[in-house]
């Protein structure tokens, strides 16, 4: 496979000694790679305990700074972006690893000019076991790639957070992400990512983002992921975040994918589910609950969200011409 002429940065975004180990196997899987990039660095997320102990036990493999941006996950990416020297900046989750051939398949479609941004799959790896119930179709509420993604290289709208990397001179152009929808402890906005490309591919519009299925990472799935309340609550969590990215970059690009993925992926989902009910094994119909359940919290979150910014910004407006 032949590689184009660009230096890679990587960044691991964290904010809690929760996942200290999973940090430390995050940095040592990047300094693992075959092709080894430029350099690896550790942005912590406002925690100077962590920040501390980072500095003093990953320099071996990384460059730790703090974050100098407002506390969310944006605001950490976007110090990783200003702080990285790469031609291409990749992030990777604190609770991710990644396979030794990652940065090859990663920077080799950037051997095409057009390509702005490259993501790679994220395998689920549940620490405690997958729960029945849980449909593949849904594998976006844990963080990782789900069923109706393409299985080979192919143009997307978008990347997934955990396992993307961008040019840096497009991460330049846009600004970065924007820091009103990174996710905090305390605020479960996410689809920065989802934003930030729809913003870059309007700039250039010939160019395009690429997912490619041989970059591959596993991102751990902790018990607490596959159960009901969470599912629901990043159901509710999406569906709001869709309605701030629609409110930004209109509902025609903020939910192209999704309209596919509802009208096509989903139906099949649920067929695929009933199919497998066998008398000794009945998940087949929880999966199919949650697929019909998912789409319904997503879906009654995104309107009741999008109504009260239309709300609001009709009593903006009626306030200015006053």
């Amino acid at each position: 496979m032949s590689m184009p002429d660009a230096a890679l940065s990587v960044v691991i975004c964290a904010y809690t000694e929760q996942r200290w180990d999973d940090l430390i196997a995050a940095v040592r899987s990047v300094a693992a790679q075959d092709v080894p990039p430029l350099e690896c660095l550790v942005v912590v997320d406002h925690n100077e305990a962590l920040l501390a102990r980072a500095t003093e036990e990953l320099s071996e493999w990384a460059t730790v700074i703090p974050s100098s941006g407002p506390k969310g996950l944006s605001g950490a990416r976007n110090t990783g972006v200003e702080a990285a020297r790469g031609d291409v900046v990749a992030f990777l989750d604190d609770d991710a690893v990644a396979e030794r051939d990652w940065t090859v398949h990663l920077l080799a479609p950037y051997a095409d000019p057009d390509v702005l941004g490259v993501g790679g799959w994220a395998e689920a790896e549940w620490l405690e076991g997958e729960p029945g119930w849980f449909p593949e179709e849904f594998l976006w509420v844990v963080g990782c790639s789900y069923r109706g993604l393409p299985t080979e290289t192919a143009t997307v709208r978008n990347l997934i957070g955990c396992n993307m990397s961008v040019r840096r001179s497009v991460l330049a152009e846009v600004g970065g992400f924007d820091v009103g929808l990174g996710r905090t402890a305390d605020r479960p906005l996410g689809c920065e990512e989802t934003e930030l490309c729809i913003r870059a591919t309007d700039l250039h519009p010939g160019g395009r983002f690429v997912l490619e299925p041989r970059a591959r990472v596993r991102h751990k799935v902790p018990a607490g992921r596959g159960r009901w309340g969470y599912f629901r609550d990043r159901c509710r969590a999406e569906g709001v975040s869709k309605a701030w990215v629609a409110d930004r970059v209109g509902s025609d690009s903020a939910l192209s994918s999704e309209r596919a993925h509802t009208m096509k992926v989903l139906p099949l989902g649920v067929l695929r589910a009933l199919a497998s009910i066998r008398p000794t094994d009945l998940s087949g119909a929880g999966r199919a609950a949650a697929i019909v359940a998912g789409l319904g919290y997503t879906a009654t979150s995104y309107l009741r969200e999008s109504r009260r910014r239309a709300r609001r910004s009709s009593e903006v407006a009626d306030a200015i011409a006053v």
